[in-house]
C-alpha cells in the first residue's frame, strides 16, 4: 500500500518557469507580484516532490511550508535578514529557492547536501541545527547581536508546534519577553502536537489583529494611554482577554509577545502582507499559523507520520520467470525492544514506558495501544524525561525511558544527578546509538558510552545482536539501580529471539573464537567486522556485552594468552568502552599493547549507515591494518 502511494510521486520533472527564473536569486522575488509567488509555490511544491522522490528524505514538513518559505524569501532581504529554522526537516524548499536545487539530487548522500540547515553549507543557513526546541534562542542571539552593532537586520525563527514544546523554546520566549529585541516567531502549527481553536470566529478575529488599522490603533492608543497611570496596562489586559476568548494566544502575549494567529499558512498573499506588517514593528512579535504537514501530496495529507520521511523511490523492475526466494528481513532493533517492553508489562505490573515524542520511532506504538495507561509520551522534554522516570522509581514503579542516543545528551544533568546520584532504578534504552547514516552528526549517537561510563552506580550493556539485545534488555531492567542498554538504528542479524524473558549475567562476556596472538574485545553490533578480521589475523574474539561493570577476569585471561587487545566500538575512542579496557589495566598494573578501533575525534559526515562505518574506519580492513601496524594512530599502551 505505501509503495504504491509513493508511485504517485512524479518521476519525470515538472515544468517549472518561474522557479527555473529564480533558483538561485531569491532577491528577484521582491520582484513578483502576488499571483506569480502563488504560481511559484505550486512550482516549488512540484519540484520538491520530484526531488525526494529521487533521493528520500524529509518529505511532509517541507510541503507544509512552501507558501512560508516563498513568502520569508520575498519579504526578507535574506540572506543578510536572518531565517532560523528549528529542527530543520522543513528547509528543502528554502534550499531549492537558495542556490542548492540542482543538488538536490545529492541530499543525505556522501558529500552531498545536509538533510538540515548546515552554515558551511550555505550562507542562507544562519544556524545549523538537527535538535528541536533551538530557534527561538538563536534568534534572539542574533537581534540581539544587530542591536548591539547598530545593524539593521530582520530576524525571524521558525519554530514548530512540537519544537516549541521543548522547555528551551520557552526560556528563550520569557527571557525575549523581558529583554524585547526586535524579532519574529512564527510557530508552524501543523496540528500534530497542540491543541487548536477552530471555526471562523478565530480566523476572523486573526485577521484584524494582523490589519494595519487595528496596528495603527493598537499603537495609537499606547502612546496616548501610557501617559494616564495604569490606563494602558488595563487597555492591554482588556485585549489580552478578548483575544483569549477567540484565540490560544493569552499565553504569548503574558510572556510579553504581541500575538497574531491563528491564519491560514498556506494563504500567500496574507502571509507577504501580514509579515510586512509585523516585521516593521518594533519588540519581539509572535505569529501563529496553521499548516497542513505533507501539503499537496494526498497521501502524506493522510498520513503525515508515515511520510514524515521517505526512501529513496526505486524505480519498478519486472518479475522475473522464475521467482527468487525472498529471504524475510530481520527485525529492527526498536521493534525488538517494543516487543520486549510488552512482553515484560504482561509480566510485571510495575512497567511504565516513556519517551520524549518518540514513539514511533522508538518502536512503542503498540506498548502505547496494549498499556496507555502506563504510558507516558512527555512530547519534546527530554530533561523532564529523565526526572520524570526518577520520581517514578522512588515510589515503588520500574520506569523504562526510551530515548535516542543523541537526544539523552539533553537530559544529562538529570541522568546524573537525579538517578544516578540517587541510585534509582530506572532502565535507559538508548536507541540510534551509533552512527546512523543520513541523517548525519546531529543525529548520531557516539558519545554515549564515554558519557554515561564516567557516571557511577551505572550499569551500560551493549548487545552485538537483536537476541542479546533483549536479553540484555532484561538483565539490565532486573538490576536494582541505573541501567542503560544501547542499541543502533535499522535492522538486526537475524538472530532468533527467544520468547522467553531470559538473561544474561551483568558484567560476563562471551567467547565466540579462539585464535592467538591477536584479541578483538567488541562491544556492540561490530560483531560481524571483528569475525571477518580475526579470519585473516587468527585472532580470538569476544562480545564483550557490558561496558560497565568490564568482564576483568576475561580481560586477565586474555592478557595472558594474547600479545595485543583490539577493541572495537561504535562510539567515540576518547572515554569510551577502549578506554574503560586500558584504564583496567594500567591500574592492575599490566602491560599489554591496547589498540582501539572507535570513532576518531571529529564528528563523522552524512551518508548511508555502512558508508559512515568506513568513514570512521570501523570495517573489518581497518581492523586488520590496525593489527599489523607497528605505531597506529590510535593505539593506547597501558603501562
Amino acid at each position: 500500500m505505501i509503495r504504491r502511494m509513493i508511485e504517485e510521486l512524479p518521476t519525470i520533472r515538472p515544468d517549472t518557469p518561474l522557479l527555473d527564473g529564480v533558483s538561485g536569486g531569491v532577491s528577484k522575488l521582491g520582484g513578483l507580484e502576488s499571483r506569480e509567488l502563488v504560481r511559484l509555490a505550486e512550482e516549488l511544491r512540484h519540484d520538491l516532490l520530484y526531488s525526494v522522490a529521487g533521493t528520500g528524505g524529509h518529505f511532509g514538513a517541507g510541503l507544509g511550508v512552501v507558501e512560508l518559505t516563498v513568502a520569508l524569501h520575498h519579504v526578507l532581504n535574506t540572506p543578510h535578514d536572518r531565517i532560523v529554522w528549528d529542527v530543520g526537516h522543513q528547509t528543502y524548499p528554502h534550499k531549492i529557492l537558495t542556490g542548492r536545487r540542482d543538488r538536490m539530487g545529492t541530499m543525505r548522500q556522501i558529500e552531498g547536501l545536509s538533510g538540515f540547515p548546515k552554515r558551511s553549507e550555505s550562507p542562507f543557513d544562519t544556524f545549523g541545527v538537527g535538535h528541536s526546541s533551538t530557534s527561538i534562542s538563536a534568534a534572539m542571539g542574533m537581534a540581539l547581536a544587530a542591536e548591539k552593532q547598530g545593524i539593521d537586520r530582520k530576524v525571524v525563527a521558525v519554530i514548530g508546534d512540537g519544537a516549541i514544546t521543548g522547555g528551551m523554546a520557552f526560556e528563550a520566549l520569557a527571557h525575549a519577553g523581558h529583554e524585547r529585541p526586535n524579532m519574529l516567531v512564527i510557530l508552524n502549527d501543523n496540528q500534530m502536537s497542540i491543541g487548536h481553536n477552530t471555526g471562523g470566529l478565530a480566523t476572523y478575529f486573526a485577521k484584524i489583529w494582523a490589519s494595519k488599522t487595528y496596528t495603527a490603533l493598537r499603537e495609537g492608543s499606547k502612546k496616548i494611554l501610557g501617559h494616564v497611570r495604569g490606563a494602558w496596562d488595563l487597555a492591554k489586559r482588556t485585549e489580552e482577554h478578548m483575544k483569549g476568548m477567540v484565540a490560544p494566544g493569552t499565553m504569548f502575549e503574558e510572556l510579553g509577545w504581541h500575538y497574531i494567529g491563528p491564519l491560514d499558512g498556506h494563504d500567500l498573499p496574507q502571509l507577504v502582507s501580514t509579515l510586512r506588517l509585523m516585521l516593521d514593528l518594533t519588540g519581539p512579535q509572535f505569529l501563529h499559523i496553521r499548516t497542513i504537514k505533507g501539503k499537496g501530496f494526498a497521501p502524506a495529507e493522510r498520513d503525515p507520520i508515515g511520510y514524515h520521511a521517505i526512501n529513496k523511490l526505486e524505480p519498478a523492475k519486472a518479475a522475473p520467470n522464475t521467482p527468487t526466494p525472498v529471504k524475510p528481513k530481520a527485525p529492527k532493533y526498536q521493534d525488538v525492544f517494543g516487543q520486549w517492553l510488552c512482553d515484560l508489562a504482561a509480566a510485571d505490573e510495575r512497567v511504565v514506558g516513556i519517551t520524549p515524542a518518540m514513539c514511533e520511532g522508538s518502536g512503542m506504538v503498540g506498548y502505547a495501544k496494549q498499556y496507555p495507561g502506563r504510558f507516558y509520551d512527555v512530547a519534546i522534554a527530554e530533561q523532564h524525561s529523565v526526572t520524570l522516570a526518577a520520581g517514578m522509581a522512588c515510589d515503588g514503579l520500574k520506569p523504562v525511558l526510551a530515548i535516542y542516543s543523541t537526544f539523552l545528551q539533553r537530559g544529562y544533568d538529570q541522568l546524573i544527578h537525579d538517578v544516578a546520584l540517587q541510585n534509582l532504578d530506572v532502565t535507559f534504552a538508548i536507541d540510534r546509538a551509533g552512527l546512523v547514516g543520513q541523517d548525519g552528526p546531529t543525529h548520531h549517537g557516539t558519545f554515549d558510552l564515554s558519557f554515561l561510563r564516567c557516571v557511577p552506580n551505572m550499569v551500560i550493556g551493549v548487545p552485538s545482536d537483536e537476541a542479546q539485545c533483549r536479553k540484555i534488555l532484561q538483565s539490565a531492567w532486573l538490576h536494582d539501580g541505573p541501567a542503560a542498554v544501547r542499541y543502533p538504528r535499522g535492522e538486526g542479524t537475524g538472530a532468533a529471539l527467544e520468547p522467553d524473558l531470559n538473561t544474561v549475567a551483568v558484567g560476563k562476556a562471551q567467547m565466540i573464537r579462539q585464535g592467538a596472538n591477536v584479541a578483538i574485545l567488541n562491544f556492540g553490533v561490530l560483531l560481524d567486522q571483528a569475525l571477518i578480521a580475526a579470519e585473516t589475523l587468527n585472532a580470538s574474539v569476544v562480545d564483550m556485552r557490558w561496558v560497565k561493570p568490564l568482564d576483568e577476569q576475561m580481560i586477565l585471561s586474555l592478557v595472558e594468552d594474547h600479545d595485543c587487545l583490539i577493541t572495537l566500538e561504535e562510539n567515540a575512542i576518547a572515554g569510551g568502552a577502549g578506554s574503560a579496557v586500558a584504564e583496567f589495566l594500567a591500574a592492575s598494573g599490566v602491560t599489554c599493547a591496547v589498540r582501539q578501533v572507535g570513532i576518531p575525534d571529529h564528528f563523522i559526515a552524512h551518508a548511508g549507515q555502512n558508508e559512515c562505518r568506513q568513514l570512521a574506519g570501523l570495517t573489518a580492513d581497518d581492523i586488520i591494518s590496525i593489527a599489523g601496524s607497528t605505531q597506529p594512530s590510535m593505539t593506547q599502551q597501558a603501562l
